[in-house]
């Protein structure tokens, strides 16, 4: 059985119990927080900008093609031949499974690259409230 637990100072009670429960051998995976729905809405919200506004290399990209570009630019992705040989794809981390603080991280650096290109935000012009 799987079981998710949300730490907080009246849940760390809760957690120790089940954890005194669980036989030997159970595996105990602790991790940061994934994005949230804010911080899902405000990505697709600045990738839509991007998209409208910059033509990358002659060409004019998808929100979700953007999506990729920034996420494999911020984890240093390596880039492989596709399987036929005509193009390349990137390998790395998708942005599902990135915490808040690696998706802050993400949004900082479509607005730093959009900046540099004078794009005009539709989404608010404040993602600090997103990151924790």
């Amino acid at each position: 059985m799987k079981e998710t637990i949300y730490l907080t100072p009246t849940s760390r009670a809760y957690a120790i119990e089940c954890l005194k429960r669980r036989p030997d051998g159970d595996v105990l995976t602790l991790s940061e927080p994934t994005r949230s729905n804010d911080q899902n809405a405000l990505l697709w919200a600045l990738l839509t900008d991007v998209s409208n506004q910059v033509e990358w290399y002659g060409r004019k990209l998808t929100p979700a093609e953007w999506k990729d570009f920034f996420s494999a630019s911020l984890q240093k992705m390596t880039v492989v031949p596709n399987m036929d040989g005509t193009g390349f794809i990137a390998l790395g981390q998708s942005t599902s499974r990135m915490t808040k603080r690696m998706f802050s991280d993400l949004c900082e650096l479509i607005q730093a690259f959009g900046a540099e290109r004078n794009v005009r935000w539709s989404a608010p012009a404040s993602y600090e409230e997103f990151a924790a």
